[in-house]
C-alpha cells in the first residue's frame, strides 16, 4: 500500500487538473501590488504535481539564490480560483498552475499574462484496466477512441481537465461523451481511482500522471491513449503547466521576476538533460513505485520544454482545446496573454 505522503503528492496532481476549470470571483480586484519586501517573491501553485517539479529542482539546487532572489511564502493553494485571488491581493506574486487558471484570471482582469512554461504537453492519460475489451494499444486512434463507447470512464469530477480530454478525443472520432459513454465522479484520489479500475467499477480513467505510470507498475492498468506520447495528431505540444502573474506586479517585480525565469530556464535544462535529476523526482514523490518513476523520468524530460517561453503553436493549440471543450468560454489570443520577451513565434 502506497504511503500517505504519496497518496497526498497524487491526489495532488489529480487537484491540479480539476482546479483548472473553476471559476474566479468576480468580486476579485485587478491591478494589486505585490505585498513582498525588495529581493523576495511569494510564490503559490497548486500542489506538488509533476508539473511543478521545476521550482522544486531550482529550489534544491540553489539556482533562486544563484540568480539573486528570495523565495518567500511558498503556498500550496488547491485550485487556481485560489491562485488567482492571491495574486489579486498581493500575497503572492507569481502563479503556477496550469494554462486554464491563466486563461480563467484574464477572463477577470486583462492584466493576467503568462511568466514561464513548466510543461509543453498535456499530462492527463487513458489508462484501461487489464482485461479491457478492446484493440490494443497500438492501434490507429480512432480504434481506441471508438473501443471506448460505453463504457464507464472514471475522471477526477464534472469540468476538469480529465473530463476535457474525453469530450476532445470523443468529440474528434464524432461522439458524444454525454451519452457515449458513462463518466464516473472519482474525486481527485488516486489510489481510490486505481482500486476502482482494478475492481471493475470502471472501464477505464482519464487521470493526470503519474496515475498511469503507476498503473502499469502495479498492473493495475495500461495507458492506452496519453497526448504527451503523440498519440492525438495536432495536439503533440500544447502549453499547460504554466507559472502567471500580472503586468502590474510584473513591472513592480521586475528583477526579481527575472532572476526566477534564469533559475527555472536552469531546472528546466537539468530536467532534459541531467540524468542526476532522477533522484530529485524520487524526493520529490517520494512513495510511488520505483517502477512507476523510472516510467515517469523520461516522459518529464520529453514534457519539460527547452525554453521557458511559448510557442505560438503550442499556445494556439492550447487554445482550441479550451474552446472545444468549454473548459473557458472566449479565451485570449496569443499576443493578449504571452508578453512580448516571451513569445516564440
Amino acid at each position: 500500500m502506497r504511503s500517505t505522503t504519496t497518496a497526498r503528492r497524487v491526489r495532488a496532481a489529480a487537484a491540479a487538473g480539476a482546479a483548472a476549470v473553476l471559476i474566479l470571483s468576480t468580486g476579485a480586484c485587478a491591478g494589486a501590488s505585490s505585498d513582498t519586501p525588495e529581493g523576495t517573491l511569494n510564490v503559490g501553485q497548486i500542489s506538488d504535481s509533476v508539473a511543478f517539479f521545476p521550482l522544486y529542482v531550482a529550489e534544491q539546487r540553489g539556482y533562486f539564490e544563484d540568480e539573486g532572489v528570495k523565495m518567500g511564502e511558498r503556498p500550496r493553494l488547491g485550485t487556481g480560483a485560489k491562485l488567482a485571488a492571491a495574486l489579486q491581493s498581493g500575497s503572492i506574486d507569481l502563479g503556477a498552475g496550469v494554462l486554464t487558471d491563466a486563461l480563467n484570471l484574464y477572463g477577470n482582469d486583462v492584466s493576467a499574462e503568462l511568466t514561464a512554461s513548466l510543461v509543453e504537453k498535456y499530462y492527463v492519460d487513458i489508462v484501461v484496466g487489464e482485461d479491457f475489451d478492446g484493440p490494443g494499444g497500438d492501434a490507429p486512434l480512432e480504434e481506441r477512441v471508438a473501443a471506448l463507447e460505453g463504457k464507464n470512464i472514471g475522471i477526477t469530477g464534472p469540468g476538469s481537465g480529465t473530463e476535457a480530454l474525453v469530450a476532445f478525443i470523443f468529440q474528434q472520432n464524432g461522439m458524444d461523451p454525454a451519452t457515449d459513454a458513462k463518466l464516473v465522479n472519482l474525486g481527485a484520489d488516486p489510489a481510490a481511482a486505481l482500486g476502482a479500475l482494478e475492481s471493475g467499477q470502471v472501464d477505464a480513467l482519464s487521470f493526470f500522471q503519474p496515475v498511469a505510470q503507476q498503473a502499469e507498475a502495479t498492473d493495475a492498468g495500461t495507458t492506452y491513449i496519453s497526448p504527451s506520447r503523440g498519440d492525438i495528431p495536432g495536439f503533440e505540444d500544447t502549453a499547460h503547466g504554466v507559472v502567471f502573474t500580472t503586468a502590474d506586479i510584473r513591472e513592480q517585480k521586475s528583477d526579481e521576476i527575472d532572476a526566477f525565469q534564469k533559475a527555472i530556464a536552469r531546472a528546466n535544462t537539468d530536467i532534459r538533460e541531467d540524468p542526476g535529476v532522477e533522484k530529485l523526482l524520487a524526493d520529490y514523490m517520494t512513495g510511488i513505485d520505483a517502477d512507476a518513476r523510472a516510467q515517469l523520468m523520461p516522459v518529464m524530460r520529453e514534457e519539460v520544454p527547452a525554453e521557458i517561453g511559448f510557442s505560438k503553436a503550442s499556445v494556439q493549440t492550447a487554445l482550441g482545446f479550451h474552446a472545444k471543450t468549454g473548459l473557458v468560454e472566449d479565451p485570449p489570443g496569443y499576443s493578449e496573454i504571452v508578453p512580448e520577451d516571451l513569445r516564440a513565434e
